[in-house]
C-alpha cells in the first residue's frame, strides 16, 4: 500500500494517480471529506488525517510500503516555524508507523539554508526526515510549470503574463505530470540508504517561453511582462497574501534571479519528458472548464 498525502493538491494528485495507473494499490490522505469522489471512483483507499494530528497521521501511515510526503504550501502565519512544526511531525509519524520507504517532495536549492526565500523551508523539512526511514528520497524538482496558471485569466483577458522572473532568464521548470511519475518509480525503486534526486521538465524554460506557450494554445499574441522588485509586495498584498509570506516567496525570486536556486551536484539528476505547450495547453482546459462549471 503507498500512501500519498496532499492528494488533491497538484503534486500529489499527480503521484497519486501515476501510482494508480502503474497498477499500485493506493491510500490517499487528506484533511477534509471533500472532492474525494475521484479517488473512490479509481479504487484508492481514503483517510482523513491532518498534518497537526500525528495519531491520525500516524494511522493513515500504518502498514505502508512507501510514502509520499509533503510540507503543504503556506498561505498564513510563520513558513519557517510552519515547516520546522511539520518536519517534526512527519518523522515521528514515519517512525511510529515504522514505514520502509518515503519520496519527500522538495525543491531545487533546498540544499541551502538561507538565500532562496520559502525553499528554505524545505531544506528544514529535509533534516527533519533524513534518515527517518531505511529508504528515504528526496525529490527536488524546479518550478511547476503550473504555477503560472494563476495568471490564466490576465493572459485571456488582457494578452499580457506578468512574470517575477527576468523575461529571458531560462530556469528549472517542469511539470507537475513529471513530479508525480518521478515519485511514483521512485517510490518503486528498490534502494536503500538517502538520496536526493533533482527533476527538471524536458529543457530549462523562460518567461518568454511560456508566455509563447500561452499564445500558441490562445491563437492570439501574448506578451510578457517583467514586474519590477519595488511592485511586488504591493501585488502580493492586493492578492491577500500576508507579509510574512509574500516576504517569503519573494526570497525565493531573488534566489532565482541570482542564480542561488540552481542544482546540487551531489544531487541525481533527471529529466521530465512533459512538453512546455502541454501543460499550458491543460492548464488553459481547466481554467475553462472551471469558468463553466
Amino acid at each position: 500500500m503507498f500512501v500519498v498525502l496532499g492528494a488533491n493538491g497538484r503534486a500529489g494528485g499527480e503521484t497519486a494517480a501515476a501510482l494508480i495507473a502503474m497498477g499500485k494499490p493506493v491510500r490517499v490522505v487528506v484533511r477534509k471529506q471533500e472532492h474525494v469522489d475521484r479517488w473512490r471512483q479509481s479504487g484508492a483507499e481514503l483517510a482523513i488525517a491532518d498534518i497537526d494530528d500525528e495519531a491520525r497521521l500516524t494511522g493513515a501511515l500504518n502498514n505502508a510500503t512507501g510514502a509520499f510526503l509533503l510540507c503543504p504550501p503556506p498561505s498564513s502565519g510563520d513558513p519557517y516555524k510552519r515547516a520546522d512544526e511539520v518536519g517534526r511531525a512527519l518523522a515521528n509519524a514515519v517512525h511510529k508507523a515504522q514505514v520502509p520507504k518515503i519520496a519527500v517532495l522538495s525543491s531545487i536549492g533546498a540544499q541551502h539554508e538561507t538565500g532562496t526565500g520559502v525553499i528554505a523551508t524545505l531544506n528544514t523539512l529535509e533534516k527533519h526526515l533524513r534518515g527517518s526511514a531505511p529508504s528515504t528520497t528526496f525529490l527536488r524538482p524546479g518550478y511547476f510549470v503550473e504555477t503560472w496558471s494563476e495568471m490564466a485569466e490576465t493572459v485571456t483577458t488582457e494578452g499580457v503574463l506578468p512574470s517575477f522572473l527576468e523575461l529571458t532568464q531560462r530556469v528549472p521548470m517542469v511539470s507537475t505530470q513529471d513530479v508525480g511519475r518521478a515519485a511514483a518509480q521512485l517510490l518503486s525503486d528498490k534502494f536503500s540508504g538517502d538520496r536526493i534526486v533533482e527533476l527538471r521538465g524536458a529543457q530549462d524554460w523562460s518567461s518568454n517561453d511560456v508566455a509563447a506557450a500561452f499564445a500558441q494554445v490562445l491563437g492570439r499574441p501574448v506578451k510578457p511582462v517583467f514586474i519590477p522588485r519595488e511592485d511586488r509586495l504591493a501585488i502580493l498584498a492586493q492578492g491577500g497574501v500576508p507579509l510574512i509570506v509574500a516576504e517569503a516567496l519573494l526570497g525565493m525570486y531573488e534566489g532565482i534571479a541570482n542564480g542561488r536556486v540552481e542544482h546540487d551536484e551531489s544531487a541525481e539528476q533527471r529529466r521530465g519528458d512533459v512538453a512546455l505547450l502541454d501543460t499550458v495547453g491543460r492548464m488553459m482546459s481547466g481554467s475553462r472548464h472551471a469558468q463553466l462549471a
